[in-house]
């Protein structure tokens, strides 16, 4: 007999008799009304039996109706079950975290702060790609990847905000040129910098050099050719080392680094342990950078 129904019949009804109306059933669905009614119409039909009362405005379920809705119950609660206990034993086959990010961020930040990753000894590698946009990640196989919210996100992506950026106008203290370099890879940046008095002053009259990636502006910043703005977080061992020196009060810009995933990050351990480990060591070189 089961075989003249569809999973999607007894579905709408499950719905309908859950929420006690066809109209909220429909809206969780993300079908019509009339769909649903069709459906539940047919699985009447077809079990020559009726499943709710409808002589009042909200949907009661007959005797009939109230058994098949609870074998409904625990048949769809099994199959989350089942699906959830599948999913986890494909991510626990996976021994290697694929991340994606930028080539800056991965150079100048997470490169450097990765073994004290590996000293926290968790069962899994990280694999590491560069992107200077966010990934496909289906066809990278990608977990997971960092950004930065100066481009648009695929609503269809799960983010989760890090920390909030932190820049700085930075300069080797040796040099006087009257250089800046500008990545091209942040959208804006120097129409940002004119719109802010605390910048405009310093960099309006410098000569600007556009470079394609962020890291040679900071390597133009080094060898004393320019002074470049970039996010602290990338300067950090220089700043530290006195390498490179703040030509002005660090500022926010109001962009932040995300965590980007194409599911959910809770339904996989290893994304949940990255995540509270890069969330921990982004505070501790954002308090770095403001005792600087």
């Amino acid at each position: 007999m089961i075989e003249r129904f569809s999973l999607n019949s007894f579905k709408f009804f499950y719905y309908a008799a859950m929420y006690g109306s066809v109209t909220i059933a429909s809206k969780k669905l993300f079908v019509t009304q009339g769909a649903v009614s069709k459906q539940i119409r047919n699985l009447e039909e077809g079990l020559e039996i009726q499943l709710f009362d409808r002589k009042s405005k909200k949907l009661t379920l007959t005797k009939e109706g109230l058994n098949l809705f609870n074998s409904c119950q625990d048949a769809f609660n099994k199959l989350d079950i089942c699906l959830v206990d599948l999913k986890n034993r494909n991510i626990q086959n996976k021994t290697n975290l694929v991340l994606s990010c930028e080539p800056t961020f991965c150079m100048k930040w997470l490169i450097p702060k990765l073994n004290i990753f590996d000293d926290l000894g968790f069962d899994f590698d990280i694999t590491i790609l560069t992107h200077q946009d966010v990934p496909d990640f289906k066809k990278y196989n990608i977990d997971i990847a960092i950004q930065r919210n100066d481009i648009e996100f695929s609503k269809n992506l799960h983010t989760y905000k890090l920390i909030d950026d932190i820049m700085f106008i930075v300069k080797n203290p040796n040099s006087s040129r009257n250089n800046i370099a500008i990545s091209s890879s942040i959208p804006n940046l120097w129409n940002n910098l004119l719109s802010r008095s605390e910048t405009k002053e310093l960099v309006i009259g410098h000569k600007k050099i556009e470079l394609e990636y962020l890291y040679l502006c900071i390597e133009a910043a080094i060898s004393g050719n320019a002074i470049t703005a970039t996010s602290g977080f990338l300067i950090e061992n220089e700043l530290k080392n006195n390498i490179l020196v703040s030509a002005t009060t660090p500022y926010h810009d109001d962009f932040s680094y995300y965590l980007i995933s194409h599911d959910s990050i809770s339904e996989d351990p290893r994304k949940i342990l990255f995540k509270d480990w890069l969330t921990n060591e982004l505070k501790i070189s954002l308090e770095n950078l403001k005792n600087m």
